[in-house]
C-alpha cells in the first residue's frame, strides 16, 4: 500500500533551518506530483508547496524565497529545504500524493520556531 513518512522535524530558533523528507513507498514516485502541507495549532491545513513529476516547484507566496522544494526519484523522496524560518511557520507538515481521486497523507512532522 501506499505510504508517506516524513522525517526532520524539530525545534529551532528564529532565522535558522531544517530540511525535511518525506520517503515513500508502494506508488510510482516519478509519476506523481507530491505536495507538502502543514497545520498550525487552531489553523487549518495549508498548502506550503509542490513539485510536479518534472521536477518543477510552486511555492505559497508566505514561504517564497525561503523554502525550496526537490525530489529525488532514484529515492523516492521528496524534500522541503526551510531557511529563514520565522515563528510563523511553526506547524505540523505533512507531505501528500494524490493518486487519482485518493490523497494519501504521512502522519506528519512537528516544527516549531521559537523567537
Amino acid at each position: 500500500q501506499v505510504q508517506l513518512v516524513e522525517s526532520g522535524g524539530g525545534l529551532v530558533q528564529a532565522g535558522g533551518s531544517l530540511r525535511l523528507s518525506c520517503r515513500t513507498s508502494g506508488v510510482l514516485f516519478e509519476l506523481y506530483r507530491m505536495d507538502w502541507y502543514r497545520q498550525a495549532p487552531g489553523k487549518q491545513r495549508e498548502s506550503v508547496a509542490f513539485i510536479t513529476s518534472s521536477s518543477i516547484p510552486n511555492y505559497a507566496d508566505s514561504v517564497k524565497g525561503r523554502f525550496t522544494i526537490s525530489r529525488d526519484n532514484a529515492k523516492n523522496t521528496v524534500y522541503l529545504q526551510m531557511n529563514s524560518l520565522k515563528p510563523e511557520d511553526t506547524a505540523i507538515y505533512y507531505c501528500n500524493c494524490r493518486i487519482g481521486l485518493m490523497d494519501y497523507w504521512g502522519k506528519g512532522t512537528l516544527v516549531t520556531v521559537s523567537s
